[in-house]
């Protein structure tokens, strides 16, 4: 316990960052929200009990992070937007590849690996119970 107050400035400084980045998300694509969210929620459990209790009473973001905490699980209408975003963003970055003479196919192939490890980790995570 000792430990967890000594670094409580890095939580509470790590779980704003991640709400920040998760807003910023909903804006950029291909920029995370429902991960950076969940960081945020983690964080402010160590942090910043007020935003943790916020986050968790939110009406968009609350669910999801109770879902997880509870029971690991994320909803299948999450599974659908994320993948629907990632693929949108795949697809900006294939015709990005072929407009950019300079695009190396590398700079297209790594992101879009990525994308691809997530979107299979997240349609393995159970869907929360009904109710």
């Amino acid at each position: 316990m000792h430990r967890r107050a000594r670094f409580r400035w890095a939580w509470w400084l790590l779980a704003y960052a991640s709400l920040g980045l998760g807003i910023l998300g909903v804006f950029v694509p291909g920029l995370p929200t429902t991960v950076f969210v969940l960081i945020a929620a983690w964080a402010a459990s160590r942090g910043s009990e007020r935003l943790h209790r916020w986050l968790l009473a939110h009406p968009r973001f609350g669910p999801s992070i109770r879902d997880w905490q509870a029971h690991r699980a994320v909803s299948r209408r999450a599974k659908w937007l994320a993948t629907v975003t990632m693929l949108a963003s795949s697809a900006i970055l294939l015709a990005l590849m072929l407009w950019i003479p300079a695009h190396r196919w590398w700079m297209t192939a790594l992101p879009i690996g990525c994308m691809a490890v997530v979107g299979t980790w997240l349609w393995l995570r159970p869907e929360p119970p009904p109710g």
